[in-house]
């Protein structure tokens, strides 16, 4: 029988972009554990979805406003493409609604801004160390990406001299993780750079050490802020994949230049006492994991976690003294009963 020709072929790059993300390298090494075999239960330190822990259950305001939205049958029309008014105006954010669009989480509002700002020849600068959709996502745009260091004996500063140094007339944008790096000079860098300022807030006000929360959008008069949000982190609700873009341009550059009706509810309405329950809880496991890390040898730490849901650490003698390194999740050394996974998705070396 003749073989046939076809005209549809594997995508490549898919897989490859697939290997960038974390949790797809976790999904692999989890479905490789025998727990039976060890006869002890996994305990995951770097699952990154605390709602499968009963403490950590959301408000039942917000699981209200859901089943009142969808009971109602009001909101089962096509929506416009931005998202739904009310929800668009009442985020947190001193904004109009033309100024916010929502999109599927977090990682499709990434998506949006790589589009958008896509030209040939235009670079975008990411962090170093970064969170693997990032990177992943640029694989699908023709920006070129440069990484700037953040400068963990500094309690991970932005490395602005090497920003400087980066940037060139093709620099579109310089994306930010927040908490842990908003201030007026990466706002002022940007200004003389001339570009855009993408702050991803996804773990917004989810601090529990001495700094404060500064959102990014205040300093948006010096040079304009798009900032990335989601209800994910915050309201502990990741599987709804509910986020957003949120434009802080009060002079209007970015002009020059060229469906979700439960959000109102759970915005407004979601009782404080949820959020300070939430940071404590988080900052007593922070505080553990701070601790214990303290106590492995070979183990450092430089910066006690202050927010969010993750910690860096690092091991002194390269990962090949100190755990499994195999290209194949299948072929680690499960007796070992730790598996570690280094930062190399986040570009920071023998960084867990």
């Amino acid at each position: 029988m003749e073989k046939q020709e076809w005209g549809f072929k594997e995508n490549h790059e898919v897989h490859a972009t697939a290997a960038l993300t974390m949790r797809n390298i976790l999904e692999a090494l989890i479905a490789n554990m025998d727990e039976n075999g060890t006869g002890k239960s996994m305990i995951h330190l770097g699952h990154g979805d605390p709602s499968i822990y009963p403490c950590f259950r959301t408000s039942t305001i917000v699981e209200d406003a859901l089943v009142e939205a969808t009971r109602s049958a009001k909101f089962n029309c096509y929506a416009p493409g931005a998202g739904i008014a009310p929800a668009r105006r009442d985020l947190p954010y001193k904004l109009t609604s033309n100024d916010v669009f929502l999109t599927v989480g977090a990682d499709h509002a990434i998506e949006v801004l790589l589009t958008v700002l896509a030209r040939p020849g235009a670079n975008i600068l990411f962090p170093r160390p970064n969170y693997p959709t990032y990177e992943a996502e640029a694989r699908f745009s023709p920006l070129k990406v440069r990484h700037y260091d953040l400068l963990p004996e500094k309690g991970w500063e932005v490395d602005l001299d090497g920003v400087k140094a980066l940037a060139d007339d093709q620099t579109v944008a310089i994306v930010l993780i927040n908490p842990g790096n908003p201030c007026g000079n990466i706002a002022e860098t940007a200004r003389k750079l001339g570009i855009l300022v993408i702050a991803d807030e996804v773990y917004a006000h989810q601090v529990f050490g001495e700094n404060p929360f500064i959102p990014m959008g205040v300093f948006g008069d010096i040079a304009p802020v798009v900032t990335v949000g989601t209800l994910s982190k915050r309201w502990i609700v990741p599987g709804w994949r509910l986020g957003w873009i949120a434009i802080t341009d009060p002079i209007g550059i970015l002009q020059q230049t060229g469906v979700f009706f439960f959000l109102p509810h759970i915005i407004e309405n979601t009782p404080h006492s949820f959020f300070l329950n939430i940071n404590k809880l988080l900052k007593e496991a922070a505080d553990m994991l701070y601790k214990r890390l303290k106590e492995i040898p070979l183990v450092s730490c430089p910066y006690k976690p202050e927010g969010s849901m993750g910690c860096f650490w690092f091991e002194e003698l390269g990962s090949s003294e100190f755990c499994c390194r195999s290209k194949s999740a299948s072929r680690c050394n499960w007796e070992d009963e730790s598996v570690l996974l280094e930062t190399c998705k986040t570009l920071l070396g023998n960084y867990m």
